[in-house]
């Protein structure tokens, strides 16, 4: 079986090479890539200027697998935005071997000084990615740019939707002895010329989060019993009430079956969920269902949750599905953690919706919204469907004024 190694090459700069990506671009008598590749790693073997995946499998199958190895160059890194995805499985017959190399974001990242772990990162090279979306919602962009999307035409996007005054970072030819770093606002970067082999890192400072994506997760997904559960329609809404950001700290008090500590921590990928429960079946099912999503960023809480409030994370949105007759108590004791907590309570009782109106009439900080949510579901009846009601249920939701 032919060896084919398929090498990322870093930026361009031969230094940049890793040792065994050196290692085996050395022991190959075949390598394909574009010329810009093959200026520095091609002396001494046959090689090919192609990056077109039938000519690639072509030339592979041509060699000799008792005599050949075979490298193919690819940019960057293997895994990143790389022909190496491209190409992966078409190549028959024979053994894939892949090298990982420096991406251009990670080079860029190390010339600018920042992290790019926090970094929203898209494609405008030969792809359709919405650059706009990503700068509007995202502090830091990064953007592969080529072909008709060059940084000044993307610069000029962003001005024509209200944001010229971005900064920009453009690296232009990286690696190489003509390197170019330089900073602008997305409006004069508009006015300017740029290489064909060009990145940008974008920081917007105004960018707003998204809130409102929700999945709304079927009931039948999660593992369930006679405890108490969420379900799907009531969910959906209180969660968009909640309106959960990617980093949140959030409590879920009165978890139950956990389909709202579940979702939640789905939504909260780069934050962490704390799920409050006293009932030992729920418990158990609060576990089975965390490792059936996991769900890494969800602790679950046992006991009364007004004992276990004061030693948690501050948090920024409480969920409250169930309150053990000590909702009062455990507001005060939220509130001062974060008075600018969003806060929603689900109750199904006119007795806990009475409770709650009175507690935000004595604090006039916030503003209160009821919403009464009644939902039907169809069951089969012979061959009829017969509308089934679930208990209505008021979502109230407390946000401090001005937020």
């Amino acid at each position: 079986m032919l060896r084919v190694n398929i090498v990322g090459i870093g930026p361009g700069n031969p230094k940049l090479l890793t040792g065994a990506a050196r290692e085996a671009i050395e022991a190959s008598t075949v390598v394909i890539g574009d010329k810009r590749m093959l200026a520095n790693f091609a002396a001494g073997k046959r090689s090919y200027d192609t990056i077109k995946t039938a000519e690639i499998a072509e030339i592979c199958a041509e060699a000799d697998p008792q005599k050949d190895v075979v490298s193919v160059l690819v940019s960057g890194d293997v895994g990143f935005f790389s022909l190496a995805k491209t190409i992966s499985g078409k190549l028959p017959n024979c053994e894939c071997v892949r090298y990982a190399g420096i991406s251009s974001l990670v080079y860029f990242a190390q010339q600018l000084g920042m992290s790019w772990d926090d970094a929203k990162i898209i494609s405008m090279h030969g792809r359709r990615q919405n650059l706009i979306e990503a700068v509007a919602h995202n502090k830091k962009v990064f953007a592969l740019t080529g072909g008709e999307n060059s940084p000044q035409v993307l610069c000029a996007k962003l001005c024509e939707h209200g944001m010229g005054e971005v900064q920009v970072y453009v690296g232009e030819n990286l690696s190489y002895d003509d390197e170019k770093v330089s900073a602008m606002t997305a409006a004069e970067g508009a006015e300017q010329k740029f290489s064909s082999l060009s990145v940008m890192m974008i920081i917007n400072d105004g960018a707003k989060q998204l809130t409102h994506a929700v999945h709304g997760l079927s009931d039948d997904l999660f593992i369930r019993s006679k405890v108490p559960m969420t379900k799907q329609e009531i969910r959906a809404v209180s969660i968009s009430k909640l309106m959960p950001e990617e980093t949140d700290v959030i409590y879920d008090i009165g978890a139950g079956t956990g389909s709202c500590s579940i979702e939640l921590a789905l939504l909260a990928k780069r934050g962490s969920v704390y799920a409050f429960e006293r009932n030992p079946l729920a418990l158990e099912l609060l576990e089975k269902n965390k490792a059936l999503f996991g769900a890494d960023n969800l602790t679950i809480v046992p006991g009364e949750a007004s004992a276990n409030l004061e030693a948690m994370p501050v948090p920024d949105c409480v969920f409250i599905g169930g309150s053990g007759g000590n909702l009062c108590k455990m507001l005060d004791t939220i509130y001062s953690k974060n008075a600018a907590c969003r806060v929603v309570i689900n109750a199904i009782t006119v007795e806990t919706l009475i409770e709650v109106a009175e507690y935000y009439k004595q604090h006039e900080a916030y503003a209160l919204d009821i919403v009464n949510v009644f939902a039907a579901r169809a069951k089969k009846l012979g061959a009829y469907n017969l509308m089934m009601a679930q208990n209505p249920v008021y979502v109230m939701t407390a946000l401090k004024k001005g937020e």
